[in-house]
């Protein structure tokens, strides 16, 4: 007998399911984000295996110990690319990249499959969301309309499998995996229960057949890829795609890779013709030189094993109004809330009436503590109104107690603020001292750094 078709009530932000609709998700707490979807039939799949297929009866297994040739990974040709990817791109991978509407994700996919193309391999690029002819104009901006990329404009998913299977590709690009639908179920396009079936089935397409997959997906307001975070779990890769459109650069950041790194970031500028690699990623988050005023230290900081220096700004000020304000843009606010008491109890700054602003330059986000001494040195000269020691860094992370603690890859920090021409960097104890051309001033505790930079801050 045929299964009857039942439904439930599917969160469309976790993929929590619930019996009955409620305003409330109970699992992620999320409001107004219960849709009714069918739940009979195949769960998560294309189609029920037919009766009396020929089947394996029982799974094969391979022992740890069989050595085996690691695979040969695709150089796609962007060293920024291939640096986030640790190497270039493992085939039989499926990879997710997410990012903001016009970031920049379907430009870049583009130019690697054009690039792939031109190499000899055999590209498919799907597109969802856009007809041909768009995508044909967009590569003729982009000086790649030559290549021989196969494009397909299709949302539904057995049409898709059943492309690429007879196209046998060694490189495809799904643009996006929410716009996909599989017959098999009744549910929308976008929907929780479509976009984890469609990514398991071209996942599952993609180790079989050998071909590097790149599923493109959605974001939230949050910045979190949109649909069940299942499917982040069935993918090889998990990137994100982040930038200001008021900026000409775009970073690519790992945050899962079951074959690389997972702290590394790739740096692209935004031209004419597309993104290309920056050609000096550690200095690109500098402003201009000349600058004089307090309120900016710079931070060297780590992002995988690539040093990058950018500048921190603040502003104190005092309060017009009762209750001080305090915004941060590219850092933790928390930290922020942290560092200002411990200025106040370990130093005898007082800022309890003063509106306080930090900003990192360039759209670039401080991920680690060890930001926290460029930050002080920030807030500490806007509030002296005197400039930092010209062509300076700073790094350390600040303690409860006002100890500055040291942080990891110091020597490589201050080689990096060395080649890029700066003369003086103030460090936690314990950093290496005998760096040439750089003079470097060790700091113990948080109280050594306002002696130096702000001891009039002291007697106020």
């Amino acid at each position: 007998m045929a299964k009857t078709a039942t439904t439930a009530f599917v969160c469309q932000s976790c993929g929590e399911v619930h019996s009955k609709w409620s305003g409330k998700c109970n699992g992620c707490g999320e409001w107004n984000t219960l849709v009714e979807e069918v739940t009979g039939g195949v769960p998560g799949g294309l189609a029920a295996p037919k009766t009396g297929s020929k089947r394996s009866s029982k799974a094969e297994f391979v022992a740890l110990n069989d050595t085996a040739e690691a695979p040969t990974r695709i150089v796609m040709g962007v060293n920024e690319l291939d640096r986030v990817f640790g190497g270039g791109i493992v085939p039989s991978s499926a990879t997710l990249i997410g990012g903001d509407p016009g970031i920049g994700k379907s430009t870049l996919l583009l130019q690697v499959a054009a690039r792939l193309a031109r190499n000899g391999l055999k590209t498919v690029y799907v597109s969802g969301e856009e007809a041909a002819p768009q995508i044909q104009e967009r590569a003729k901006r982009l000086k790649v309309a030559e290549s021989p990329v196969q494009l397909a404009t299709e949302t539904d998913l057995r049409k898709i499998i059943s492309a690429l299977k007879a196209a046998e590709p060694d490189f495809v690009v799904i643009d996006s995996i929410q716009t996909l639908w599989s017959d098999s179920l009744e549910a929308a396009p976008g929907s929780v229960a479509q976009v984890r079936a469609c990514a398991q089935e071209l996942t599952r397409w993609a180790k079989k057949s050998g071909a590097a997959l790149v599923l493109v997906g959605h974001v939230t307001k949050e910045g979190t890829i949109a649909g069940p975070r299942v499917v982040e779990h069935m993918v090889d890769a998990v990137f994100y795609f982040e930038g200001e459109r008021g900026h000409q650069f775009r970073i690519l950041r790992a945050v899962k890779n079951r074959f690389g790194p997972t702290d590394e970031i790739g740096i692209f500028e935004m031209h004419q013709y597309g993104l290309a690699p920056a050609k000096e990623p550690s200095a690109l988050f500098l402003s201009a030189d000349g600058e004089s005023e307090g309120g900016a230290a710079v931070f060297a900081a780590m992002e995988g094993s690539r040093p990058v220096l950018a500048e921190v700004q603040a502003l104190v000020a005092k309060s017009a109004y009762g209750t001080p304000r305090r915004s941060v843009v590219g850092w933790d606010s928390g930290r922020l809330a942290m560092l200002l008491a411990v200025l106040e109890a370990r130093c005898g700054i007082t800022l309890a009436g003063m509106d306080v602003y930090l900003s990192v330059a360039g759209g670039y986000k401080i991920m680690e503590p060890a930001g926290d001494l460029s930050a002080a040195a920030a807030l500490l000269t806007s509030l002296s109104a005197n400039p930092a020691p010209e062509r300076s860094v700073f790094f350390g992370e600040v303690a409860l107690s006002g100890a500055v603690r040291p942080v990891s890859r110091m020597e490589q920090r201050l080689k990096e603020a060395e080649r890029l021409g700066f003369e003086r960097a103030f460090v936690p104890e314990g950093a290496p001292t005998a760096v040439d051309g750089l003079t470097v001033t060790p700091i113990k505790r948080l109280i050594d750094l306002v002696e130096l930079l702000a001891p009039d801050a002291l007697n106020a």
